[in-house]
């Protein structure tokens, strides 16, 4: 069934830079009513926002500082109570940190849970919802394995289990919820130049990416809004170089 996010309220993690900011622009490109930027930095989404609405229209993008390891109680609540209804969740903010396992889970893995819930549980029409779709960014990463990075990839396995089992038709017929992964290739943003853990695994891997099909991030965004358009509830599609969405 094709979708379309005219008059759609989107949030969005992340939202400020790379990936996040693209999807931001082709949602804005799209149609969609408001989009609400969640980031850490304040500075940085306080510039972005006055750019997107001096292009898009007055108030089309709002920005919230939020951690989202530590934030999600205060912002969901000032977001259900602001909006009452949200249409969208992009769980799009994540970290590169293979000597700190414990950050990388709890920003890849975990709060990428805890918020699709907490949003699943608002949205869903079986508890007095409208339904609405949510929108993981997985990775190349989420079912690719190679000799590197084994904690960030692990966060990503994570995050694809987790998305294709409450995507699952199951779910979906109750709760008119759809829950979605997108699947990124490599991309040319500031998360991949963190380091590995050790400099010879390092170097390895840099030599590695030099090998690999590279993207804009624009491209991820432009790919996210098909996905949203097209894709089934417990999907999750791989977006990679010039090549056309995959379901993976």
């Amino acid at each position: 069934m094709a979708r379309n996010l005219n008059n759609k309220l989107a949030v969005i993690t992340g939202g400020v830079q790379g990936i996040g900011l693209e999807i931001t622009k082709a949602f804005l490109n799209k149609g969609v009513k408001q989009v609400i930027l969640l980031d850490v930095n304040e500075k940085v989404g306080a510039e972005i926002v006055n750019t997107l609405n001096s292009a898009y229209g007055e108030n089309k993008a709002v920005f919230i500082k939020c951690d989202i390891t530590t934030d999600l109680e205060a912002v969901s609540k000032l977001i259900f109570d602001r909006y009452k209804t949200v249409d969208i969740l992009v769980n799009n903010a994540g970290v590169f940190c293979e000597d700190n396992p414990k950050k990388c889970m709890a920003v890849n893995a975990t709060a990428v849970i805890e918020w699709t819930l907490k949003f699943w549980e608002h949205m869903r029409k079986d508890k007095g919802g409208i339904g609405g779709t949510i929108l993981n960014t997985g990775s190349i990463y989420s079912y690719r394995i190679d000799p590197f990075c084994a904690v960030y990839r692990a966060s990503k396995f994570a995050v694809l289990g987790f998305t294709k089992t409450l995507g699952l038709e199951y779910h979906y017929a109750k709760s008119g919820v759809r829950v979605v992964a997108i699947c990124p290739g490599y991309t040319r943003t500031k998360i991949v130049t963190a380091t590995a853990e050790q400099e010879q695994v390092q170097q390895e891997y840099d030599k590695f990416l030099k090998t690999v099909v590279w993207q804009d991030p624009s491209a991820v965004g432009r790919a996210a809004v098909e996905v949203f358009e097209r894709a089934d509830s417990g999907t999750a599609w791989c977006i990679e170089g010039d090549r056309a969405i995959e379901e993976v």
